[in-house]
């Protein structure tokens, strides 16, 4: 059983009436909320179609951009780890992801001040943990990771996020133990070597960010010839839209965080 991508459980929040109010690289309109609440349903019934179970948190009307749960928190087999979000606005996101994550885990460790680390520039792979350096997270992040996961016996390796983009998984994605989906642009920087890679088709970039989910590869809808090729190349490929939560540069890993807990859940 592959553990990068072999899950029993997701946690998953519900958009808040907030989320207009959501950071965003470049200004593509105002998200319609009816509309990224039936995306969001349409995402979580995609990820419960695997059989894993999905905790779906409440809104947090506080914090407009905390649909993007993976920000919050790495978890792994062996536990998991707070992170410490790179935009000021997403700080206090974390610690309140923090007490849920006690319902699966006992052993959850804290990145701590001055660092800075995000979830979405994290992809834990069968070898190892990559993490790209961003706006978001700092080479101190990623060495407090290392720091906290390294009795866990995993290697973090420290990547480049090309110039303009958000987060490291804005442009790549794992497919399988070997196989990375990537924007020519990242895959270009040599990060993956060692890796087979499927590049996302030209004009098709904001499709780089797709999740593979048990047996799954759920991707945004809309990108035709990349689902194409993932079809091909024997992915079985779920589309959901993400039309709204991408004008917050928001992406399918973006909305849950995704693992197999280390014993029974702890129920509430």
């Amino acid at each position: 059983m592959s553990r990068s991508y072999t899950f029993s459980h997701a946690i998953s929040r519900q958009p808040s009436q907030s989320i207009i109010k959501g950071l965003r690289a470049v200004d593509t309109g105002t998200p319609d909320l009816a509309l990224f609440a039936q995306h969001h349903a349409d995402y979580v019934a995609a990820l419960r179609s695997t059989g894993a179970e999905v905790t779906l948190l409440d809104a947090l009307e506080d914090y407009p951009d905390s649909v993007f749960v993976e920000d919050a928190a790495l978890c792994l087999p062996e536990g998991a780890v707070v992170m410490r979000p790179g935009a000021p606005t997403r700080l206090g996101e974390a610690a309140i992801m923090a007490p849920t994550l006690t319902h699966f885990y006992e052993d959850i460790r804290t990145i701590e001040a001055p660092d800075f680390i995000e979830g979405g520039d994290i992809l834990t792979t069968e070898k190892e943990i990559l993490v790209g350096t961003s706006a978001r997270t700092t080479s101190g992040g990623i060495e407090a990771l290392r720091r906290a996961t390294v009795d866990w016996g995993y290697t973090v390796r420290e990547v480049t996020t090309p110039a303009g983009v958000l987060h490291f998984k804005t442009d790549c994605s794992l497919l399988d133990e070997e196989t990375i989906l990537s924007t020519k642009r990242l895959a270009a920087s040599g990060c993956f070597e060692g890796y087979r890679v499927i590049h996302t088709a030209e004009g098709e970039e904001a499709c780089g960010n797709t999740i593979r989910f048990n047996e799954l590869v759920i991707m945004p809808s809309g990108f035709p010839r990349t689902a194409e090729v993932l079809d091909k190349a024997g992915y079985t490929v779920r589309e959901v839209g993400n039309s709204e939560a991408a004008k917050l540069d928001g992406g399918m890993s973006c909305l849950s965080l995704r693992f197999s807990p280390p014993k029974p859940p702890v129920k509430a």
